[in-house]
């Protein structure tokens, strides 16, 4: 049948079709924890580009955080275990670096969950997340993982780690 005589109902159908498994393909990869900060997930960091669904296979662009991202290989993995026991018989991982990452990427919530652990969300490393005071000193532009800095609050004096603008 020539696509110019399918009925508008027939496209709807469709359309509706293709958008509800890139939602739950979505769906699926928002619920997978990051590898180093596991109370995020790769929705909350906004890692997930672009997701496309066509037979039963997957192809999903994530951008890492930086180039050299050691927890790339482990999320790829995590991807392709969570689309494989859905259901889905093909699924292919690439990796985007154009446009390279941001932390204005990360969602509210993600923001507020990295708070709620004790990290300083981008743009408020300048604020304790333990006391909100701005009387922080940077201890180390490295961190445990190469995306942090560790800082210490001057007055409540805890330590805490920052998510660096890379």
């Amino acid at each position: 049948m020539d696509a110019t005589h399918i009925s508008g109902t027939r496209v709807v159908i469709a359309l509706q079709a293709l958008g509800s498994r890139e939602t739950r393909v979505r769906r699926l990869l928002e619920a997978i924890p990051d590898p180093e900060l596991p109370m995020l997930d790769l929705g909350d960091l906004g890692l997930v580009r672009d997701v496309h669904v066509e037979d039963g296979a997957v192809e999903v662009s994530i951008t890492p955080t930086f180039l050299g991202c050691p927890a790339l290989d482990s999320m790829r993995r995590s991807i392709r275990e969570a689309l494989v026991g859905d259901g889905f018989d093909q699924v292919e991982v690439r990796t985007v670096y154009s446009p390279a990452w941001s932390v204005e990427w990360i969602s509210p919530a993600g923001r507020a969950k990295l708070r709620s652990a004790g990290i300083a969300p981008p743009g408020s490393a300048r604020v304790c997340p333990h006391c909100s005071a701005e009387a922080i000193r940077v201890v180390s532009e490295f961190g445990p993982t190469p995306c942090q800095a560790l800082s210490a609050c001057r007055a409540c004096g805890e330590p805490f780690t920052s998510i660096r603008d890379l």
